[in-house]
């Protein structure tokens, strides 16, 4: 397909960085629309400049097909909350000087909404300013994730955030959402905007078909978490309930539970394993994604955890479709959506994630299991991975709403 139709994309976080947009991006380069991306130099989950590239005011790349325009990234996110903070103030400002200049000549303007929304102010601005057309797919929503992640929620605080959110989401011409609940959330600050069910997929780096068991695991039972390390993913909890998990279950066999992942929680969780003594708990750090599927193809059950708040409960995190395509067993510690996929299709094993006990109860459930029962849940987990979370369906709907 060759058109002249084009798109900006608006995302902090591009290639060699691992994001989906990555995938989204090369797939309508592919079918001939001329895709262009403003993004920032490459740092996450780092915060350090990738090799090869040099943190510059602003540098033109071209990766297979897309023109990925970068701008300076503020460094020291990871270490500073207020760094943090304005790191994304930082590149809503200077992505909007540049996005004036980029935007002009796109029919479409696409935010990649991971982390904060206000990235879409360049956006925001190009649309104003040359009545284009304004797309927003969510990943997290706001305001809520804000006060999820320890941001103290006030009366000046919370009607400046409302204001703000009602502002971009009312300006759009479509919300895509990549989690059912958001529908609502969405909603509630533009009641007329139009919403669409958009989820994430399974990343084409990650090949499950040819994947063979990472020899570096030991033998027995494995367990594994794979993602970002923070606060939110209350593996504090995980671990606790796991080092519970005693030895010999079943035939003897021994239990581990592998953290694969790097993030702002990792030292902290180091020094609880050293501190209680716990031998069974490797951390192994971050992993390219083309290694996951053999990570995940030695792992018996695979574990998707946050703490219990209200907008994570509405929350699919993205490592969820990865693990259907790996055809494991999923422990879900947690409460809401993904806690009723898991029940609803039979995929897996719930537990509170607040009830330490019953997160050790369901370790020990899970390796009592039969090879039939395991046989079901894999065979229902495709099944949920082709009907729901099909990566030519969802990018043919997102392809058709916006270039029509």
């Amino acid at each position: 397909m060759s058109c002249s139709k084009s798109i900006l994309i608006i995302a902090e976080r591009f290639y060699p960085e691992e994001f989906g947009i990555n995938d989204l991006a090369q797939a309508w380069s592919e079918e001939g629309f001329k895709v262009e991306v403003l993004c920032q130099t490459p740092s996450y989950p780092f915060d350090k400049v990738y090799e090869g590239y040099k943190n510059s005011v602003y540098r033109k790349d071209i990766w297979k097909g897309v023109t990925i325009h970068r701008i300076y990234s503020l460094l020291g996110y990871k270490r500073s909350v207020i760094r943090k903070v304005a790191n994304y103030l930082f590149f809503a400002f200077f992505a909007s000087f540049f996005a004036v200049f980029i935007g002009r000549r796109s029919d479409n303007i696409f935010i990649y909404h991971v982390g904060p929304l206000t990235q879409a102010i360049p956006g925001l601005l190009v649309k104003k300013l040359f009545k284009k057309k304004l797309f927003v797919w969510t990943l997290d929503v706001w305001p809520d994730s804000v006060y999820a992640y320890g941001f103290k929620k006030t009366g000046l605080s919370s009607f400046i955030l409302d204001k703000f959110v009602s502002t971009i989401y009312r300006n759009c011409t479509s919300v895509f959402v990549s989690c059912k609940g958001f529908k609502k959330k969405i909603l509630k600050y533009s009641p007329e905007s139009k919403v669409i069910f958009s989820p994430q997929w399974v990343p084409t780096d990650m090949n499950f078909e040819s994947a063979i068991s990472n020899p570096a695991m030991k033998e027995g039972i494995n367990f594994t978490f794979a993602g970002n390390i923070g606060t939110v993913q209350n593996l504090e909890n995980v671990i606790k309930g796991f080092s519970l998990v005693k030895k010999g279950i079943p035939g003897s066999k021994s239990a581990y539970l592998n953290i694969i992942g790097d993030g702002s929680n990792l030292d902290a969780l180091k020094n609880l394993v050293d501190e209680q003594g716990i031998k069974n708990v490797f951390f192994w750090g971050r992993r390219p994604l083309a290694e996951m599927p053999t990570w995940f193809e030695g792992s018996d059950a695979l574990i998707i955890s946050l703490i219990d708040q209200p907008v994570f409960s509405l929350t699919v995190p993205a490592k969820f479709q990865a693990y259907l395509a790996a055809g494991k067993p999923i422990i879900c510690l947690m409460k809401g959506e993904v806690a009723a996929l898991v029940q609803e299709n039979d995929i897996g094993f719930i537990a509170d994630p607040n009830d330490i006990a019953g997160i050790k109860q369901i370790f020990e459930k899970f390796s009592s299991i039969s090879k039939e029962d395991r046989e079901r849940l894999k065979s229902n987990m495709y099944r949920l991975l082709s009907d729901e979370y099909n990566r030519e369906i969802v990018i043919r709907r997102k392809t058709e709403e916006i270039f029509g």
